[in-house]
């Protein structure tokens, strides 16, 4: 049976000493920092990751982040590289290398190509006399904190390599300008994807609207309900201005022997909840709920123009 106190405070001890690492992070955010974001921001290509082990797995992960964000970006195994993969890299692209050390065998070939083809190369490692720092167009280096163990396991300096990962993510995300309807193109599927469409992108519109004018009696109203399967429907004027809405609940209040004589006007709600169609799905769905309805109408210059229902909101963000 293990130490249970020993066990956690070896945990406690490991992020104390990764925090520790990302406090000394801080002070890599420069003028050469600035420098890094502006040569990525000038290029008109690619921005190529590569490392080795470790370093290759976080390569990969910023990569991907920079991809989903506004900045081209993927990765290129250097083993792979030095036997075809050099091919992808073009003169327009930028290169970005991350090793602990900064001397890594298997990186040379790539450090070789981008000096040759006199391809940007930014650095990220912890050694400021390597082969990688020498070779860069700019040096981002890490600080030389402690790994987060006794036998040198990469912890705190793979924490701070993602961490720089994140912050120049973010830093080009402020520069581009990149915003949630950038991201939710990039992310259509998914969570992340779904809580970021408008209701305008959602919404039923045209023929598929549950609509009945204000002089339509009962059958008509019945009929457009059940055909729309809403369990409601606007009431328009003249002028196709929502002036009400017919729900369930108002077909079983008025339920009287002249029922199918009734007009629309008489049976609606009138001032139905209407939202703006540029809003967020997510946000309509917690607007829906704290009023508790199921639906909203979304007009244009008093013209009714659609409908969002909370099944189809469900149905979208559940996917």
């Amino acid at each position: 049976m293990q130490d249970k106190n020993a066990l956690i405070s070896s945990a406690i001890s490991t992020i104390n000493t990764e925090i520790k690492g990302l406090q000394a992070l801080m002070d890599i955010f420069d003028d050469k920092y600035c420098q890094a974001i502006e040569l990525i921001l000038r290029i008109q290509g690619k921005v190529i990751l590569s490392g080795i082990g470790k370093s290759g797995h976080i390569a990969k992960k910023i990569s991907s982040t920079l991809s989903s964000t506004g900045t081209p970006a993927f990765f290129v195994h250097p083993s792979e590289a030095s036997h075809g993969d050099l091919g992808m890299i073009g003169k327009q692209d930028l290169v970005i290398i991350l090793s602990n050390s900064g001397q890594t065998h298997e990186i040379k070939d790539l450090i070789h190509y981008c000096q040759k083809s006199n391809i940007p190369l930014i650095g990220i490692m912890r050694k400021p006399k390597s082969e990688l720092a020498d070779a860069s167009s700019i040096a981002l280096i890490i600080p030389e904190i402690e790994e987060a163990n006794s036998i040198n396991a990469p912890t705190t300096s793979t924490t701070m390599m993602i961490a720089l990962g994140d912050a120049i993510a973010v830093s080009l995300i402020k520069a581009r300008k990149f915003n949630s309807d950038n991201f939710s193109l990039f992310h259509p599927g998914g969570k992340l994807g779904s809580a970021l469409i408008r209701v305008k992108d959602l919404m039923r519109s045209k023929n598929d609207i549950p609509i009945v004018k204000y002089c339509d009696k009962m059958p008509v109203v019945l009929l457009e309900i059940t055909s729309k399967r809403l369990g409601c429907c606007a009431v328009v004027n003249d002028e196709n201005h929502l002036i009400g809405i017919i729900t369930d609940g108002d077909l079983r209040r008025h339920l009287t022997n002249n029922f199918l004589e009734k007009t629309a006007q008489e049976v609606m709600t009138p001032e139905p909840q209407t939202i703006d169609q540029e809003i967020y799905v997510s946000q309509a769905i917690e607007l829906m709920n704290k009023k508790s309805i199921t639906s909203f109408f979304i007009c244009i210059d008093k013209q009714l123009s659609g409908i969002i229902h909370l099944h189809d909101c469900l149905k979208e963000i559940g996917n």
